[in-house]
């Protein structure tokens, strides 16, 4: 049965290898791609059962020192899939080339040893491994939670886009990672037993399942993604952004946003983002986010949010739209989903929608 999973393992990860590559979706092409030469190099890993598995054999010391050089990459490649996911728009500098320098001390020592059999130079090796999967996958995090915030300053929904499933795959990970140190410690480099390929195979169909349906991060054009990337990343002086209009022009401009939301009803888009509704009030998105976040003492997504529930609050209590169920009330007020709709509107009222609707027809 292990060996069922091991075969399992390795064909789903060559079968999604070629599904992020060929990036059928056409979504955040650089980052999939990334994944896809990851679930390459992830299925390296059982490179040697599937050889001995099928063909009853041991893989020749080179290829075995190979794929190990390789494999340490993992991680860094793994951080790289974040970055791009967060920022398609990131560009490599001379910086990032600090990253070498444990792969580099991994790979002479790993070929320097690589044929001795000192137990001792194989924990080492070991433990050069997973510190470096463990503080990139905690970097990866940190990177993930950032980005969520980001989200909130430029998209009113932010499910298919904060990244969420990315966050569970780096805690599965990080478990994963510590569970490995043990095993190995316990089982003195045992390959997996039929319970840690089954947790495995979990967590390749959880990562298949999200990274086939994850839409387009940021649907704009490059100057518009760095645009919002420099918004997110503007200093902030005495707990407020740096000053980009006068106070009287922040009046105006906050008047004129509160009158164009009210009349025009922008919020009613589920796809509205600060480079859209920038571009209907004729303002930068720089201008824009200044408003929002100095006028209205909000960030994007809670500031169109709140509009779309004081919609959803009129539409409960219609008595037209009484045959509207909670989902249709949902898609009416601009929300792209019910579990959404839910979330924000308990936020907001401190009630669900069926309680409010409910206390209000009885009113």
């Amino acid at each position: 049965m292990n060996s069922l999973f091991v075969i399992v393992n390795f064909g789903s990860l060559i079968l999604l290898s070629f599904l992020s590559l060929a990036n059928p979706v056409k979504a955040n092409q650089i980052a999939s791609r990334l994944l896809g030469v990851f679930f390459l190099i992830w299925a390296c890993f059982s490179a040697d059962e599937i050889t001995l598995l099928l063909y009853n054999m041991e893989l020749d010391q080179k290829w075995h020192l190979l794929l190990r050089s390789i494999q340490y990459f993992t991680p860094i490649l793994f951080y790289l899939i974040v970055v791009f996911y967060s920022n398609p728009s990131f560009k490599f500098k001379k910086a990032i080339l600090k990253h070498l320098i444990l792969p580099v001390c991994f790979i002479s020592l790993l070929y320097y040893y690589g044929q001795s059999q000192s137990a001792m130079m194989n924990y080492v090796l070991i433990a050069l491994m997973l510190g470096q999967a463990i503080f990139y996958i905690s970097a990866s995090y940190i990177r993930i939670r950032k980005h969520q915030k980001v989200v909130l300053l430029f998209s009113s929904q932010k499910e298919e886009v904060d990244l969420f499933w990315l966050e569970r795959i780096i805690i599965a990970m990080l478990l994963l990672t510590v569970v490995v140190i043990f095993y190995n410690i316990v089982f003195s480099l045992e390959r997996l037993n039929l319970s840690m390929n089954g947790v495995v195979l979990i967590v390749i169909f959880y990562i298949a399942f999200h990274s086939m349906r994850q839409k387009e991060i940021y649907p704009f054009k490059e100057a518009n993604i760095e645009e919002i990337i420099s918004i997110s990343e503007e200093p902030v002086i005495d707990d407020t952004k740096k000053k980009i209009v006068s106070d009287e022009e922040l009046n105006l401009l906050q008047t004129q946003l509160a009158q164009f939301m009210e009349k025009q009803k922008p919020y009613l888009d589920p796809d509205l983002n600060l480079i859209k509704l920038a571009n209907n009030v004729e303002v930068s998105t720089h201008r824009l986010s200044y408003v929002i976040n100095s006028g209205f003492n909000m960030n994007f997504f809670n500031f169109v949010n709140k509009y779309r529930v004081e919609e959803a609050k009129l539409l409960l209590l219609n008595s037209k739209k009484e045959h509207y169920s909670i989902l249709g009330i949902a898609n009416e007020a601009g929300f792209s989903s019910k579990s959404a709709f839910n979330t924000t509107f308990k936020k907001v009222t401190g009630q669900t929608p069926s309680d409010f609707k409910n206390r209000g027809s009885v009113l």
